[in-house]
């Protein structure tokens, strides 16, 4: 996807923390949905850039995972932003079927309310 040059200049406008980590938020390229947040590491960032197949790092397992390498679910890149600060990424995504692992569509779906915390349909979500 990107070449060997641009990876690197990315590579050095992103501000790892000291895990060496930096947070992604995905995003729905489509309808503009944000679908999860995640982490990546160096090796994350550069085998998305490099294939297209979005990556993270799971701090739980201590390992990379591509999205969808169990599921099925899979995210493909269509954009790569790096914030102002570059210690935050903004993936914009092509997702096939459900991007949490609750099997819906985005990860954001508790809204809290005045008195309740409502738990939305992914219909409901659609809807804002």
């Amino acid at each position: 996807m990107s070449n060997e040059t641009t990876i690197e200049e990315a590579l050095a406008l992103i501000q790892f923390s000291e895990q060496g980590l930096v947070p992604a938020i995905t995003q729905d390229a489509n309808d503009g949905t944000v679908l999860m947040m995640a982490w990546m590491n160096r090796e994350a960032v550069r085998h998305t850039l490099e294939t297209g197949d979005v990556t993270y790092w799971s701090r739980s397992r201590q390992k990379m995972w591509r999205k969808g390498e169990t599921s099925g679910h899979t995210q493909t890149l269509k954009d790569f932003r790096i914030d102002c600060d570059g210690d935050t990424l903004l993936l914009q995504v092509d997702q096939a079927g459900v991007a949490c692992h609750t099997g819906r569509h985005t990860c954001f779906f508790r809204r809290v309310g005045e008195t309740t915390i409502d738990i939305l349909t992914d219909e409901e979500q659609e809807a804002r």
